[in-house]
């Protein structure tokens, strides 16, 4: 036996920058106000110099105060041990409540570990996930719902950015108890995405007091059929699990779901149960890369397609560009369409390329670079955010 002294990368401090001043609408019915912060970046500094970068979708303020309260679980651990850590965090922190704003702020932790560990080892992160099936991802382009006459106008512009993919999602669908107005809105948008782009709802049944039921549901899956929709999102309340079983066993198109779901544990019944088609955890409120992970091969298991909610920051879509190039039958990625959190704070905007791909960073960690002068326009004290405390 050989003493072989492992690395130590030392967490020193973690930041939280808010985003605030330009965040993109939401179609909530409590509306996202431009002020209002509902994504929050991630800093892991190290003793060592080596810095990772995180996202996480809840308000920076429940954000940072998550990380003071998390403080002695991870000042001090070893940054190049991400999964061991993260748990540590989840573990000792039951009695605050499993999968509210702890788990969401640790989830950002959970990314720039990752991206920590890959900068570190000179790699990127989905080839330390455990190698990788692919170089580049369809993105599908997340735009909002509108009046059928300003679906055009809402894709349009992203279709000549070249994207070959859209969801449209919440706005007035399903909100208004008119099934004429909810096909119309279909319609617009695939005529307006073409025939040859791939189609995607989201009802948005998260929303406060979300009005349809099962029955509604049923008939509104019918009507997507007839416009070659690829799946159904959110199309009842988000703990309505019966429903979802009979919705999926009896809709002609896939059903989707999960992106309220936190912990690999909540997915369990809804993956073993038969309520999803296609399980969409999102990696910035989940716990994480490495509770990602978890729940997208636990999805492989039960032949349930995973494909990563993201409607977040190009952080998040970095996390989720690393995770697809890492799990074998994950084809799409979500990006949201026109918000400055992705393309305004990165050195390097994101590309789409001539058929439609993004190409997954192969640089070491993360693989994305942060423009400091950029993420300065949408937070306070950024200098702090960048250099160690």
């Amino acid at each position: 036996m050989h003493d072989v002294s492992l690395p130590k990368v030392t967490i020193r401090s973690v930041a939280v920058a808010p985003l605030f001043g330009e965040s993109p609408k939401g179609g909530w019915s409590a509306e996202i106000r431009p002020e209002d912060s509902v994504h929050a970046l991630i800093a892991v500094h190290t003793e060592e110099g080596i810095t990772g970068f995180g996202s996480v979708f809840t308000d920076g303020r429940l954000v940072k105060a998550a990380v003071d309260v998390l403080e002695p679980l991870w000042r001090g651990e070893n940054a190049l041990e991400p999964e061991r850590v993260t748990e540590k965090m989840h573990q000792n922190t039951f009695w605050m409540g499993r999968g509210g704003s702890l788990t969401h702020a640790i989830s950002g932790i959970d990314i720039a570990l990752w991206d920590i560990l890959g900068k570190a080892l000179g790699q990127p992160v989905g080839r330390l996930l455990g190698g990788t099936y692919r170089d580049r991802v369809k993105p599908y382009c997340s735009l909002l719902m509108e009046e059928p006459e300003q679906m055009a106008a809402v894709i349009g512009p992203h279709r000549e950015r070249g994207f070959k993919a859209f969801k449209i999602g919440w706005g007035p669908f399903g909100r208004r108890g008119d099934a004429k107005l909810d096909e119309a809105i279909v319609r617009a948008a695939r005529e307006a995405a073409g025939e040859d782009a791939q189609l995607f709802v989201d009802a948005g049944a998260s929303d406060a007091h979300w009005p349809q039921g099962l029955k509604w549901a049923l008939n509104t899956a019918q009507m997507l059929k007839d416009y070659d929709v690829g799946w159904f999102e959110e199309a009842l309340r988000p703990d309505a699990l019966d429903d979802f079983i009979a919705l999926r066993r009896a809709s002609p198109v896939p059903i989707a779901g999960g992106e309220v779901l936190t912990r690999r544990q909540a997915f369990l019944p809804w993956l073993a149960k038969g309520a999803l088609d296609i399980v969409q955890p999102d990696v910035t409120k989940v716990g994480g890369i490495s509770e990602q992970r978890r729940i997208a091969w636990l999805a492989d298991e039960f032949g349930v397609k995973y494909v990563g909610h993201g409607w977040n920051t190009a952080l998040g879509l970095a996390a989720d560009l690393q995770l697809a190039a890492a799990m074998p039958q994950s084809d799409l990625v979500e990006f949201i369409g026109g918000s400055p959190y992705l393309d305004g704070i990165v050195a390097e905007p994101f590309t789409v390329d001539a058929e439609g791909y993004l190409r997954i960073p192969a640089r070491p960690g993360l693989g994305i670079a942060l423009d400091p002068v950029a993420v300065g326009r949408y937070t306070t004290d950024v200098e702090t955010f960048f250099a160690p405390a």
